[in-house]
């Protein structure tokens, strides 16, 4: 048989010790805070019944959900007559049943109908688990990737959305970031501004031109207006709101003027001042609202599932996409039958967190989650002696590894260089005696004499 080349699956990565330490970095900051607000963890199977996922994203997203073949002879099921016509879409319901989840809001949903009678209202819950979309790998983007989903359902309470732009602020600042924008929107808002122009049937044409204002700038955006069926008169009315500028207080001033004639419009800045004043009761210092943030009208994403507040993150100190964002969605269960659960959730981009973080240094020198000591191996007697001393020294929570076998010294000393571990423990006939062990520390190069208690001491 001919040797296979190893190789990854396209899309694919592999994550070394030294890249899951900064992982886990990352994951567990964001545990840390998320539970302090009251979440708690679930997680859902890595596949789905296929008929769970699908008409949930779209034609676009089923494209793109990995589908599971069934076990077996999957093809004598399938009848014949869709063999002839090549039509795969047809075919795969007769032999998948299952697929890999698509993110992590569908399991979800899911999750909360099938526990409905388990769980306590307000449910809060965080999410942190790979998800699988078969799209094109390009630098940045992968067909397997980790999601980190915050969420609560069951409240109506602004309180949550107030919440949700503190625990952006604690999370990101406990991972050593110090400038982003927390920027935040409303659905009933940009309802209100294509109510006033007098088409309300074009919102998401409107939102989505507008959503590109900091890509294609004013002319682009008036251009694409103007090819989804708005007037002169109608980009009149809304330059001013596009280029809306001024403190936060300003422009929902502006806004409440713009909008005095549309009900919905004043419910979303009503709701965006709501959500400012618990903000405002809760961070005494009113840091995170004059500093970290901004009301942006220009603020679209996930029109077609968002019904109130709406935001995004971006990091101001290296060129990044968005490293977060979420909004409130009222009716998340109704897919799957519950209807009329409101909820709103936000995410972290783990990924691109880990770059950020990868290209501004901020990572914390690992401590304790690797081999601090290695004890060389010189022989089989001295193995009677190593080998209680390592169960003492791991009894004192000291991550030590003893070589596995007698080697020359050259060879151990680069194992050790090898895996960054600082301290190796050099133990022969003398020291066996004496009980004054050599310490060497692999940084410095130093070695000195030590006995037993002190490197306990030491290296606890």
């Amino acid at each position: 048989m001919a040797t296979v080349k190893p190789s990854l699956a396209r899309g694919t990565r592999d994550f070394s010790p030294a890249e899951m330490l900064k992982r886990n970095y990352i994951f567990n900051t964001l545990k840390r805070v998320f539970k302090k607000y009251g979440y708690s963890e679930i997680q859902t199977p890595s596949f789905e019944n296929l008929q769970t996922l699908t008409g949930k994203y779209g034609d676009e997203g089923d494209q793109l959900i990995f589908k599971i073949l069934n076990s077996g002879d999957y093809l004598s099921k399938a009848p014949d007559d869709l063999f002839e016509s090549k039509s795969s879409t047809k075919l795969i319901s007769h032999i998948s049943e299952k697929a890999l989840r698509y993110d992590l809001t569908v399991p979800f949903a899911r999750y909360v109908v099938m526990h409905q009678n388990d769980i306590s209202l307000p449910f809060k819950r965080f999410q942190i688990q790979p998800v699988w979309r078969a799209d094109n790998p390009q630098r940045g983007r992968y067909r397997e990737f980790y999601q980190c989903d915050v969420d609560v359902v069951g409240s109506e309470s602004l309180l949550n959305e107030a919440e949700f732009i503190l625990i952006y602020h604690e999370a990101l600042k406990n991972l050593g970031l110090q400038d982003f924008t927390i920027k935040i929107n409303n659905r009933k808002i940009l309802s209100g501004i294509a109510e006033i122009i007098g088409k309300p049937e074009l919102i998401v044409d409107m939102t989505v031109a507008i959503d590109k204002l900091d890509k294609i700038g004013l002319e682009g955006v008036n251009k694409e207006l103007l090819e989804r069926g708005f007037t002169t008169t109608d980009l009149e009315i809304l330059r001013p709101i596009i280029l809306l500028e001024g403190s936060n207080e300003e422009k929902l001033s502006a806004l409440k003027h713009v909008l005095s004639n549309s009900e919905i419009g004043l419910m979303g800045v009503a709701e965006i001042e709501e959500t400012f004043d618990y903000i405002s009761k809760l961070d005494s210092s009113n840091e995170v609202l004059h500093q970290f943030v901004e009301v942006d009208i220009t603020l679209a994403r996930g029109l077609n599932y968002y019904t109130g507040c709406i935001f995004e993150v971006k990091t101001n100190e290296v060129a990044m996409g968005s490293i977060g964002g979420g909004g409130r969605y009222d009716d998340l269960t109704g897919m799957f039958g519950l209807k009329g659960l409101t909820g709103v959730g936000v995410s972290f981009g783990a990924d691109r967190i880990y770059d950020v973080l990868e290209e501004l240094n901020l990572y914390p020198e690992a401590k304790g989650d690797y081999t601090k000591l290695l004890i060389v191996n010189f022989d089989k007697e001295t193995e009677s002696f190593t080998l209680p001393l390592l169960n003492r020294l791991r009894q004192a929570n000291i991550a030590v590894e003893l070589y596995p076998t007698a080697a020359k010294l050259k060879k151990q000393m680069k194992y050790a260089d090898n895996k960054g571990i600082p301290y190796v423990l050099l133990i022969g006939d003398e020291e066996v005696s004496s009980g004054q062990l050599s310490l060497k520390d692999m940084q410095t190069g130093d070695q000195r004499k030590i006995d037993e208690s002190t490197l306990i001491a030491e290296l606890s």
